[in-house]
């Protein structure tokens, strides 16, 4: 499940980030109205956590333009305001549920589940490449048939690796969606994680590598060898 999170305080934002990544979801960071945006024409997200005051573009404003590209993702808005008109307006630009700060993190996510669970977005295609698979519903990674213990980390690399097949990744972009731009940690993040996922991957001796590097820029996963 992928979750854009529209949020122009920093703090908010990484906190909100860290806990839904540890609910095993993968998430994307927008700061202001206009990147939201364009994130939202770019990705296929199943769920919105939408900020009421932004810069550039007002979450009312985002809202909208949501709403006319899609009718059926599930948008919930964030507010320090609490006044009943507020809701209202929020409610009224399309917004599927509502939530004044301060909030308890337990009641996002309970409200997170509660929308995910209607209509088409509460069961989403499992994702597959060769032997193996990713159940975005059950949180289950399976290859020759064979279970795949993932940490959330780990899980929230391997789905989007596998959301973006095919696809060559820079580590920038992998930091950025897996942790974030302001993570201070090990520099290394990136490829340490890479290489617990090859390692849990090789499920039997002859297992095909399904990971590649691409040599001075980041990786992709794909059953053929790619040219480097």
């Amino acid at each position: 499940m992928q979750i854009l999170v529209v949020e122009d305080e920093p703090k908010i934002a990484n906190l909100l980030r860290r806990g839904l990544l540890e609910e095993r979801y993968a998430v994307d960071i927008a700061e202001n109205g206009e990147d939201a945006l364009h994130r939202f024409e770019v990705n296929n997200y199943d769920l919105v956590i939408l900020d009421r005051m932004l810069p550039k573009k007002d979450g009312l404003e985002v809202c909208r333009a949501i709403r006319t590209e899609n009718t059926d993702i599930p948008i919930i808005m964030l507010t320090a305001k609490g006044e009943l008109e507020d809701k209202i307006a929020g409610l009224d630009s399309g917004a599927d549920d509502y939530i004044t700060k301060p909030f308890a993190f337990s009641e996002l996510t309970a409200r997170v589940r509660a929308l995910l669970r209607r209509g088409g977005n509460a069961d989403p295609a499992i994702l597959r490449l060769d032997d193996l698979s990713l159940d975005p519903a059950r949180h289950e990674v399976t290859r020759a048939n064979k279970t795949i213990v993932c940490t959330a980390r780990e899980y929230a690399l391997l789905e989007y690796l596998l959301r973006n097949q095919g696809m060559s990744l820079s580590k920038a972009q992998i930091l950025e969606h897996v942790w974030d731009y302001s993570y201070d940690g090990l520099s290394n993040i990136v490829e340490t994680y890479i290489k617990y996922l090859r390692k849990k991957l090789q499920v039997e001796p002859n297992s095909v590598a399904l990971i590649h590097t691409i040599r001075g820029y980041g990786y992709v996963i794909k059953t053929e060898k790619p040219h480097v």
